[in-house]
């Protein structure tokens, strides 16, 4: 059996293998397994279940404007983590195609309400139709024009269950701050791209996205109401839920 080792900082033969001690509840640790999985088990992460025609229609139309959806493993796990907590009121930053919308709503309760963010008016006419399609109106899929860290800050404190992150990655230390806000005791926070180009694991580097994708992670780790992981789906999704102070 291979003994697990430490992503924190302690080395696995100290006293304290899973580098557990440095929180103040020991089961905030992260560990790490091998061997990695292959390129074919990647691929059938992303495949095993079926997507609907209108999502497949939505991520032909986001490669004609330049819109990258979520991958399809990314969308399944939203759609799991909104219907483990039955959320019914969650914020979208980067309403994309509507890909990461629609598996948000079809986690949510029946009468939950998403709230999406972009700057993009041309993707998220997209979005609506994408939404619309699925059934999804007005009602249930709020969508808002304009930049996260200005409309964030007009939405109301503690009444969110998941806030969803998938915008500007130099902007996700700032949104983690906005979302710690909306979200009630238990809620859940989630970044998307996290992995995508590997530069969060590179320390030499300074450029302005790894610089914060680092601060997010470094952010929610340090800070005792957080209870946070950091998934290998997709690109890379970053997790947390919001505990007690």
């Amino acid at each position: 059996m291979q003994t697990p080792r430490s992503v924190v900082g302690q080395a696995a033969s100290t006293v304290d293998p899973l580098g557990c001690s440095q929180f103040s509840h020991p089961w905030r640790c992260a560990i790490t397994s091998s061997p990695l999985p292959s390129k074919a088990s990647w691929n059938y992460a992303d495949e095993w279940l079926d997507e609907s025609e209108q999502i497949r229609a939505a991520r032909d139309r986001a490669g004609e404007l330049g819109c990258t959806p979520v991958a399809p493993s990314t969308a399944h796990a939203l759609r799991v983590l909104a219907k483990a907590i039955n959320a019914e009121n969650v914020v979208e930053v980067g309403t994309g195609a509507g890909v990461s919308g629609a598996a948000l709503l079809s986690g949510m309760s029946a009468e939950g309400v998403l709230t999406s963010i972009d700057n993009e008016a041309e993707v998220q006419r997209l979005a609506r139709e994408t939404l619309n399609n699925l059934g999804y109106d007005h009602i249930r899929a709020r969508l808002i024009t304009g930049r996260a860290l200005d409309v964030l800050p007009r939405l109301t404190d503690g009444a969110y269950d998941l806030v969803f992150i998938d915008g500007d990655r130099t902007e996700y230390p700032a949104a983690l701050s906005l979302a710690k806000r909306l979200l009630r005791e238990g809620g859940l926070v989630a970044f998307d791209n996290m992995l995508a180009d590997g530069s969060i694991g590179d320390s030499s580097s300074r450029n302005p996205e790894a610089v914060a994708l680092r601060d997010v992670t470094h952010a929610l780790r340090d800070d005792d109401n957080w209870v946070p992981a950091l998934l290998t789906v997709g690109s890379g999704l970053l997790i947390a839920i919001k505990v007690a102070e």
